[in-house]
């Protein structure tokens, strides 16, 4: 689950990271109220939306400016203005895609005085599992125009979650960015505080592009993302009270809802599948014949009737979808029970799209009959291959 920037900055405010003052404003009045009560006379006017490259991004529409998602104001009157011409128009950036996301809220914060730029995110190294630390002094940009140019500048270490945070690390990071004196105090000061927010919080992933020195020989915390794992969330009540659903695919909030795995993909062919290795085999072959995957669907091994009819119903919800792939090995999962959910599904919603269905394992003759015998006009298949054929086949012949 990811959070706005304002709400990742009260996350580590509240363990004492050095954050510039801010407020959250909904509404251009909100906004020029936010303004008037922090100190200027210079604010930052930032759009809140799940996705990087805000300052370099574009507005769609002509009456929000040419002048990006992030812009400087020196004076009240100029951020609400820009509040007037940022909310409620759309955003596009390089990670938003040509579609963009609509601005819905902003966070007006006190403008700093910027000397120096470093990058610093954590997550969680899984081949050492362990959290990790990233550092660049090459802050403000693309890390990953670091990495390719010059990942000599890129800088690791993980901590041993058995001693946790020790005062080499804050060394090893302050040497890391060329930090010394109290620069590097601060440094190792803050290292300490972010991995401990980490833990508590049980975040995916910390990164905060840039971590700045001011002209006061500060270090602060000018941006930060903040994800976190689902699995714990059940621990962090408050953190799930900051979702922002506006900005999820409402087909990936409604697949939550009954525990499925559900990525939407920009393809043309539907899948459900049971078990996420099955899944990305059949996106791949789906590819190799011709055409592209509109969702990774991963209904797993205890699947019932009612969790795959809202599969069905989601995938053929998505109105690029001009062909549906059932495929599934039935192991733990039976095969009659995708054949009665499928059905259910298609009786409840109708079937526009051609739909081939692979079944094997568990129950798969019970499976069969059930779909042979149900009236529809469902494509079976024999195998993998054969059904990613019958499903790209089907939907080029409809195009």
């Amino acid at each position: 689950m990811n959070i706005h920037e304002y709400q990742a900055k009260a996350v580590l405010r509240a363990f004492a990271a050095p954050v510039a003052e801010g407020k959250a404003a909904f509404t251009p009045d909100e906004a020029e109220a936010a303004a008037r009560a922090l100190p200027g006379p210079v604010y930052v006017v930032k759009s809140q939306i799940h996705a990087g490259g805000r300052g370099k991004g574009r507005f769609k529409e002509a009456s929000a400016g040419d002048k990006g998602g992030v812009r400087i104001a020196r004076s009240v009157d100029e951020v609400k203005q820009f509040a007037h011409e940022m909310l409620g128009a759309t955003l596009v950036t390089v990670q938003t895609g040509p579609v963009g996301k609509q601005v819905n809220r902003l966070y007006i914060e006190d403008g700093s005085s910027i000397e120096k730029e470093f990058y610093l995110s954590m997550l969680v190294d899984r081949s050492a599992a362990r959290v990790a630390f990233v550092l660049s002094t090459e802050g403000g940009v693309n890390i990953e125009d670091v990495a390719h140019h010059t990942p000599e500048k890129i800088h690791t270490f993980s901590i041993d979650p058995a001693t946790g945070i020790m005062p080499h690390h804050g060394r090893t990071a302050a040497r890391a960015l060329g930090l010394s004196g109290d620069l590097a105090k601060q440094c190792e000061a803050l290292v300490t505080k972010l991995y401990t927010a980490f833990l508590a919080k049980d975040m995916a992933m910390l990164e905060i592009n840039p971590l700045v020195v001011t002209a006061q020989g500060q270090l602060k915390v000018l941006d930060a993302k903040v994800s976190f794992d689902d699995n714990a969330l059940y621990r962090h009540t408050d953190m799930l009270a900051l979702r922002d659903e506006t900005e999820e695919d409402a087909k990936e909030i409604e697949a939550s809802k009954y525990d499925l795995n559900y990525v939407t993909l920009d393809g043309t062919i539907g899948c459900m599948v049971n078990g996420a290795g099955l899944a990305m085999a059949t996106m791949d072959i789906i590819k190799l014949y011709g055409e592209s995957p509109a969702n990774f669907l991963d209904v797993g091994g205890g699947a019932t009737k009612e969790k795959v009819t809202a599969a069905f119903k989601i995938i053929t919800a998505d109105p690029n979808v001009k062909g549906i792939l059932v495929n599934i090995f039935g192991g733990i999962m039976r095969c009659d029970v995708i054949a009665e959910g499928v059905i259910a599904a298609v009786k409840e919603v109708g079937l526009k799209a051609p739909l081939v269905v692979r079944l094997e394992g568990t129950n798969v003759e019970l499976g069969k009959k059930i779909i042979n015998e149900s009236g529809l006009n469902v494509i079976s298949a024999d195998d993998l291959d054969d059904a990613a054929q019958k499903v790209v086949s089907a939907v080029k012949k409809g195009a």
